[in-house]
């Protein structure tokens, strides 16, 4: 019969390795993001290149926001471009909704981090085969003014990923 001494080691150890078999994500075929130094400027453009594995089969694709308490807007607009191997480019002007009607940040975590996973495309076949480019960029304004928000504060990362549709 174990000591008590031994249960003490052990609990964590296998709240840890609990914690590692639950984390693992068989879904993504494609899951990267980019760090956002500071403030997210109206010219930076945000891409990611990828390869699908299969040309046959159905994709989601998905638009991931990390983002703090530092992120003023209920809203987010972005302008998505997918960059096709054979030339053709596909213009998105996409928004989310990044908060509640009484202003809490939406998105999952426990610290004044949220990540919100945001839908992009649905049910897409990579056609082509070779190299696809996704690019990213903030499309903020002030209400009632024409031009774009410069510096965009409160996003620290944005991400991509594809996972396979289930059907």
């Amino acid at each position: 019969m174990p000591n008590k001494f031994s249960w003490i080691f052990l609990t964590p150890l296998l709240f840890i390795l609990s914690f590692f078999i639950l984390s693992c994500d068989s879904n993504q075929i494609f899951d990267e993001y980019k760090s956002v130094p500071n403030q997210w400027n109206k010219d930076a453009v945000i891409s990611f290149t990828m390869t699908p594995p299969d040309s046959t089969s159905l994709y989601n694709l998905f638009i991931n926001i990390r983002n703090t308490n530092d992120y003023q807007f209920s809203n987010l607009f972005l302008i998505a471009e997918m960059n096709f191997p054979h030339g053709k480019i596909v213009t998105d002007t996409l928004e989310y909704q990044m908060t509640k009607p009484d202003g809490t940040l939406l998105g999952e975590g426990f610290t004044d981090i949220k990540e919100n996973k945001l839908w992009y495309k649905e049910a897409v076949q990579f056609d082509e085969v070779g190299e696809y480019t996704v690019t990213i960029k903030q499309a903020m304004r002030n209400n009632g003014e024409v031009n774009g928000v410069d510096n965009l504060e409160g996003i620290t990362d944005v991400g991509f990923r594809i996972e396979p549709a289930k059907n």
